[in-house]
C-alpha cells in the first residue's frame, strides 16, 4: 500500500533532516563554540557510532511491539532533539541530544519499511522501499539545504528550529493517518540472528560498511570541502545542497525501479560513483562549471546508497527482513562514523582537498567484497548441485 511507504518517507525526512542537517552547519557550530572543524564532526560521527553499536539489538527488543507506536516515539525522540538544540546549549549537552534518538533511527527506518511492504506483492517491494528511502533525497532537496541557507542567512540554531518543524509534521501525519498495527506473531530472536552464519550475507555487509565508509569520507564535510577546496561561500553551499538533492530524488526513483531487476548491478552501478567521484573532482580543479558539473553527477550516484546497500543486504536473507534493514543501518552508520573520523583526521592533517581519495580506496574495498559475495554464492550453488 503506497500510502503507508509515503507516511514512512516523511519520517524518513525527519530522520535524515535531523542526522544529516549538521552537515551544512558545522564551520558555524565549530566557530560558535570555539572548536576545531574535527571535533565538531563528533554531532554526526556520535550520532551514527551509536546506531552502529545498537541498532540490531534495538530492533530486536522492539520487535514485538505496535509499529504505530514505535514510528511515533521515534519521530518524538527526534522533535525534542531539534528542539533543545535550537537553543544553542553548551557542546556536552548538544552532543547529548544528538545521540538519543540515535537509539531508536534504525527502529524507525526497519519499521517504515516494514510497514511499508507489509501489504505488498514480492515484485513490488523494492519500489516500495524505493519511496521510503526518497526521504533521504527528498531531504537533500528541501530541508537540509534551507537549514544551511537559514543558518547562512541569520544564525546555525535556526537550522535545528526547522529540524523541529519537519519532526512535528511527521509525528501529526504518523499519529492520524498510519492504523495500528500490532505485531501478528513475533519471530523469535535466534531465527532472525541465524543470518549472521551465512557467509554472502556477511559479505553483504561488508559492502555496506565500506560502501558508505567511501561517501562519507567526504560528504561529512560537504560545506567545509566546497568552501575551502572550491571557494564557495555558505550561500552558494546551499545551493548546491540543492542542486544535489533534486537529482538525487530522480536517482533514488530510478534505482527503486532498477534494484526490481537487478540488485547487484544496480549496487555495482552508483557504487562506482566513490572511484568516479574523486578524479572528476580532481580535474575540475577550481572552474565553477565544471564543479557544479560534477556535484550534480556526485548527488545522482551517492543518494541511493542506503537504498542500494539495504536492498544488497536483504536479497542476501530475504526472511529476516527486518533485522536485516536493521543492521544496514547499523553497519550504514557505522561506516559514516568511519567516514567521518577519518575525514577529519585528514582535514586536520593534510587538507579538505584529499578526503575524496579515501572515498576511491574504500570504494574499492567495497567492490572487493561485492566480488566475493558472488564467489561465495557460487560456490554454494555448486556444492547444492553435486549435493544433489
Amino acid at each position: 500500500m503506497k500510502r503507508y511507504a509515503y507516511i514512512g518517507c516523511l519520517g524518513f525526512i525527519a530522520v535524515i533532516t535531523t542526522e544529516f542537517g549538521v552537515i551544512g552547519i558545522l564551520p558555524q557550530v565549530a566557530e560558535h563554540y570555539n572548536i576545531s572543524i574535527d571535533k565538531a564532526g563528533y554531532l554526526l560521527s556520535a550520532f551514527a557510532l551509536i546506531i552502529a553499536l545498537t541498532g540490531p539489538f534495538m530492533t530486536l527488543l522492539t520487535s514485538g511491539f505496535d509499529r504505530k507506536k514505535i514510528m511515533l516515539t521515534a519521530i518524538f525522540m527526534f522533535l525534542i532533539t531539534g528542539f533543545v538544540s535550537s537553543f544553542s546549549p553548551p557542546f556536552w549537552l548538544l552532543m547529548l541530544v544528538r545521540i538519543l534518538p540515535a537509539f531508536l533511527q534504525p527502529v524507525y527506518i526497519a519499521t517504515a519499511l516494514s510497514v511499508a511492504v507489509s501489504e505488498a506483492d514480492h515484485g513490488q517491494k523494492n519500489e516500495l522501499m524505493g519511496i521510503v528511502f526518497n526521504g533521504v533525497a527528498i531531504a537533500m532537496v528541501t530541508t537540509v539545504p534551507f537549514a544551511t541557507w537559514a543558518a547562512g542567512l541569520w544564525s546555525w540554531e535556526y537550522s535545528f528550529m526547522i529540524q523541529t518543524l519537519v519532526s512535528l509534521a511527521a509525528l501529526i501525519v504518523i499519529y492520524f493517518l498510519l492504523p495500528s498495527m500490532p505485531v501478528k506473531e513475533k519471530k523469535s530472536y535466534g531465527n532472525q540472528i541465524r543470518i549472521l552464519k551465512q557467509t554472502p550475507f556477511v559479505f553483504s555487509t561488508l559492502t555496506n560498511f565500506f560502501m558508505i565508509t567511501a561517501w562519507f569520507s567526504t560528504y561529512s564535510y560537504f560545506a567545509d570541502y566546497l568552501n575551502k577546496a572550491k571557494g564557495m561561500d555558505p550561500s552558494m553551499v546551499s545551493y548546491m545542497l540543492l542542486l544535489f538533492g533534486i537529482i538525487g530524488v530522480f536517482a533514488n526513483g530510478a534505482a527503486g525501479k532498477m534494484l526490481n531487476r537487478n540488485v547487484a548491478g544496480t549496487t555495482a552501478v552508483f557504487l562506482s560513483g566513490t572511484l568516479i567521484i574523486p578524479l572528476l573532482l580532481y580535474v575540475s580543479d577550481g572552474n565553477i562549471w565544471a564543479t557544479i558539473t560534477v556535484i550534480g553527477i556526485w548527488g545522482s550516484l551517492y543518494s541511493p546508497s542506503f537504498l542500494n546497500a539495504s536492498t544488497y543486504m536483504i536479497s542476501s536473507a530475504p526472511d529476516s527482513l527486518e533485522f536485516a534493514n536493521s543492521l544496514a543501518t547499523s553497519f550504514g552508520n557505522l561506516g559514516v562514523t568511519l567516514g567521518t573520523t577519518i575525514g577529519g583526521w585528514v582535514i586536520v592533517t593534510k587538507g579538505v582537498e584529499y578526503t575524496p581519495w579515501i572515498g576511491f580506496v574504500f570504494g574499492l574495498l567495497a567492490f572487493l567484497m561485492m566480488a566475493l559475495k558472488e564467489m561465495s554464492e557460487k560456490r554454494s550453488r555448486v556444492v547444492s548441485t553435486c549435493e544433489n
